[in-house]
């Protein structure tokens, strides 16, 4: 029974976060540890990121440099790092005192920015699948979640090699804008299924932005880990959108320090100061000293770069190959850190009794996709495991996962 106020008599918790409750990440985290399975669930690296950043915290906080509140919108430094990151890698110039923000991740900025721009009564259109907390902050906003799905594909390479992989339909985007869109909610390189889109792709979405005069933000954490010769092509970039797009980028992903909680938006000065005065009301301030470690990450040499690309490529091949040998359909990813499955061939059609099952099955846990769909059938048969783990940890669940296949 659901417990009531005694004067109003109506649950406590708010309406519009009814339909979110504990997280399939704390369930399914809570399943590994107490069945002793590897956890393939959530993404964060079993290991830590760069010895020198890790000093760079550290002698932040002997400094006494951010141990008290920095300044709101993020460290001078770490400002012009990002500022310089965006300007090296993309050819955005971006001016540090008013068109970037820092963040307390990128689950902050996509919730400070969605609070900033959405009035109840606004259509937001989302890739589905989505990441869960863009449910939750457009919900927060008051605004109306519209998913366009991001569909499996079949695809024969000139090798003869038959290639899946999920492809996002323009027409269907297209269709979706209405007279009360608000916004579109990109995320490139997509998590969970790996999809990099094309430069054809945002050309098109930038298009559609320009033509109905839409607000985009483009959430970009995975930028630095795209494969196979797949490009990351910034929205902000492409004709008519430096105005009109809220990028999103973090430190977590990229360094492999998830525990940080450092993000940043990078925008126009309207719409940076639109998402700081949403912003400060949520944590104001936070990660002082780690700002001041992130700011030296970003200037890195290229080589960081290409070596943890190059290193995750190859845990990305291994546990794809694992998983195709174990019966799996395989959706090789373009980016992310994620492998998307498909559990049909494995005789499996419900990717939420499957994960519950698999720990004691093959001592495993992975994510059913369905909670990232509005459309859960659409994402019924999808299972999604992470590969950002140490080696020696992705050859036994491989090995784990091969009794599966008899």
């Amino acid at each position: 029974m659901a417990v009531m106020t005694s004067s109003a008599r109506r649950p406590l918790l708010n309406r519009r976060l009814a339909e979110f409750g504990t997280t399939i990440f704390a369930e399914m985290s809570a399943l590994a540890l107490s069945t002793g399975a590897i956890n393939l669930g959530q993404g964060f690296p079993d290991t830590d990121g760069p010895e020198e950043v890790r000093e760079a915290a550290v002698r932040a906080l002997r400094d006494g440099r951010g141990n008290q509140y920095p300044p709101g919108p993020g460290v001078p430094e770490l400002r012009a790092a990002i500022a310089a990151h965006q300007e090296r890698r993309y050819g955005l110039a971006y001016d540090p005192a008013t068109e970037v923000l820092v963040t307390a991740g990128a689950t902050e900025a996509i919730a400070a920015t969605l609070l900033a721009l959405v009035e109840p009564g606004d259509e937001v259109i989302a890739l589905e699948p989505y990441y869960d907390s863009y449910a939750a902050s457009i919900a927060m906003a008051g605004g109306t979640r519209v998913p366009v799905t991001l569909r499996p594909h079949e695809e024969t390479g000139a090798d003869g090699a038959v290639r899946r992989r999920f492809r996002l339909d323009l027409d269907e985007l297209r269709d979706a804008v209405t007279d009360n869109t608000r916004l579109l909610l990109i995320n490139t390189p997509h998590n969970p299924t790996g999809t990099v889109l094309t430069r054809e792709e945002l050309t098109a979405i930038a298009e559609l932005a320009v033509e109905r005069d839409l607000l985009v933000v483009t959430d970009e954490v995975y930028e630095h880990l795209v494969f196979g010769g797949a490009e990351h092509v910034p929205l902000a970039t492409l004709p008519g959108m430096r105005g009109r797009t809220v990028s999103i980028g973090s430190a977590g992903k990229t360094f492999s320090f998830t525990g940080w909680k450092v993000g940043w938006v990078t925008a126009s000065p309207e719409l940076v100061t639109a998402v700081r005065s949403a912003k400060q009301f949520l944590t104001y301030v936070s990660s002082g000293p780690f700002q001041y470690a992130v700011a030296e990450a970003l200037a890195l040499p290229d080589t960081y770069f290409d070596a943890f690309r190059a290193d995750m490529l190859a845990k990305r091949d291994l546990l794809s190959a694992g998983l195709a040998e174990a019966g799996f359909g395989v959706f090789t990813p373009a980016g992310t850190y994620f492998v998307t499955t498909d559990i049909r061939p494995l005789g499996e059609s419900d990717g939420f009794a499957f994960c519950r099952a698999l720990p004691e099955r093959a001592g495993v846990v992975a994510i059913p996709n369905a909670v990232f769909y509005d459309h859960r059938d659409a994402g019924a048969p999808f299972v999604r495991f992470a590969f950002c783990k140490q080696t020696s940890v992705l050859e036994e669940a491989v090995s784990r996962l091969k009794t599966l296949a008899g």
